[in-house]
This record gives structure tokens, C-alpha cells and sequence, in this order.
């Protein structure tokens, strides 16, 4: 079964290396990373490319690159990996996660599991159910986490108790159906509220989300970027009650 975990990229040189080499040690010669670059300018594509010469072999391919040029997103990148995912490399299942390392990538495997065994068609690293935590953030961001969490269980689903969790790995047959919408990570919520309206199988997987290994974080830079991004999370979450309560 061909596998495949996109990883977006924004100036993550620092990380980019040892997150590929600990996934590829974790996954079988059937799973390919694939990195979606956004124009980094500290050299993350130079040093994928350096990966793929290392790790492809004879038609072999276990890691990928696109480089964006003229678009940039989270949303569009971790979509424009997917689209590749399905139609370039006939990925059957597809995972994605961040790429700082707060997302241990030894956890592929554990979220892959259920979708493997038949028994889910989305599986979701939780870091809100028994077993997972969030040692990343401070006090400020995982209450705000909960609190939009708490929203999205009460307004959309009481299944899910990880809506913002961005850790996600899911069957083709989804993707081909639901595509993700947003400019950050209120993507996830749309895309789990969909799958879940849509009839598939949903789990959640715990993990502990650690703090990121090196480089500068892409959200939580002071009060006002919480405020903001929370704002578009709960005005998410708020749309998708009103469009169908």
C-alpha cells in the first residue's frame, strides 16, 4: 500500500533533516515524505533535495519536493500535497503534520494503524483524549484550544475532542471528496466536521505535542496572533453549526 506524509515547509532548514530521516526510520519502504515548500529562503528546499539523492534509489521513491513560487498557505500547501499525493504518486493513504517536530513523527505509524486495519477512514492525533497531552504550548494557547474545542464538541460533534489538531492521516477515497478550506489551521476543523456529516469513520489518536526542535514558530508570536487565528477558529466552527445544526 503505497503511503504517503506531506510535510509544509517554511524555512525549516534547521529541522527539515532529522524530521525526514526519523520518519523514513519509523515507516516502511512503501511510505514517501513529501515536502511543499513555500519559497523558503534559509535553503529547507536545497537540503530536501540533498534527501531525495540520498533516499531514492532505482526508482524508489521515498521523498518528494514542490516548491511553491507564487502561492503560500498552510491550507494550500498540506492541499497542494495531496493532490500530488493522489494523482502524481497514487498515494492510497495520506498523513500530514508539521514539520518542527512537535509532532513526534514515530506517531505516524500509531495514526496510520486504524486506517490500515479497516477500521477508520480518518484517524486524528488528539493531543484532548487519554494519553495525549500538550507540552508545547503555554497556559494562554491551550486554553484557547479548549475553548474552541469545547465549541466545536458542543455545536458540531461530541465524537471529536481534537478539532484543531493539524496531525491527520486519511484514506484517498476521502480526500478525492473532501478538500481542505481555510487559510491556517481552522482548516482542520472544516475537514473533520465534513468527514464526520459525510458518513466516514473518525478516531482519535493520543499524542503528546512537544515543543518544536529548533527555528521560529509560524503561529503564537504574541497576544494579537492568538487573538486573531482563535477569531477565525471559533468564526469557523460558528459557520459550519449554521450551516447545518
Amino acid at each position: 500500500m503505497r503511503i504517503c506524509t506531506v510535510l509544509p515547509t517554511y524555512n525549516e532548514r534547521e529541522n527539515v533533516t532529522a524530521l525526514i530521516e526519523r520518519l523514513l526510520a519509523a515507516t516502511t519502504d512503501t511510505h514517501m515524505a513529501l515536502v511543499v515548500d513555500d519559497a523558503s529562503s534559509d535553503g529547507t528546499a536545497q537540503v530536501v533535495r540533498a534527501l531525495a539523492q540520498r533516499h531514492n534509489h532505482s526508482g524508489h521513491m521515498r521523498v518528494a519536493l514542490i516548491q511553491r513560487r507564487d502561492e503560500k498557505g498552510l491550507t494550500s500547501a498540506i492541499q497542494c500535497g495531496i493532490d500530488a499525493a493522489l494523482s502524481t504518486y497514487q498515494a492510497e493513504l495520506v498523513s500530514w503534520m508539521d514539520c518542527d517536530h512537535s509532532m513526534p513523527p514515530e506517531d505516524v505509524h500509531a495514526l496510520l494503524t486504524p486506517l490500515l486495519l479497516q477500521r477508520a477512514d480518518v484517524s486524528v492525533g488528539s493531543r484532548w483524549v487519554s494519553g495525549g497531552a500538550d507540552t508545547a504550548h503555554g497556559l494562554m494557547a491551550r486554553t484557547l484550544s479548549r475553548l474552541i474545542n469545547g465549541l466545536a464538541q458542543r455545536l458540531l460533534s461530541s465524537r471529536l475532542r481534537d478539532y484543531t489538531s493539524g496531525f491527520v492521516a486519511a484514506r484517498a477515497t476521502v480526500l478525492q471528496q473532501i478538500r481542505l478550506q481555510g487559510n491556517y489551521g481552522e482548516y482542520c476543523i472544516g475537514f473533520l466536521c465534513r468527514a464526520l456529516r459525510a458518513g466516514f469513520r473518525v478516531v482519535e489518536i493520543p499524542y503528546v505535542c512537544v515543543p518544536r526542535a529548533g527555528g521560529e514558530s509560524k503561529t503564537g508570536l504574541n497576544l494579537f496572533d492568538y487573538v486573531v487565528k482563535g477569531r477565525n477558529y471559533l468564526a469557523t466552527v460558528w459557520r459550519l453549526y449554521r450551516n447545518n445544526p
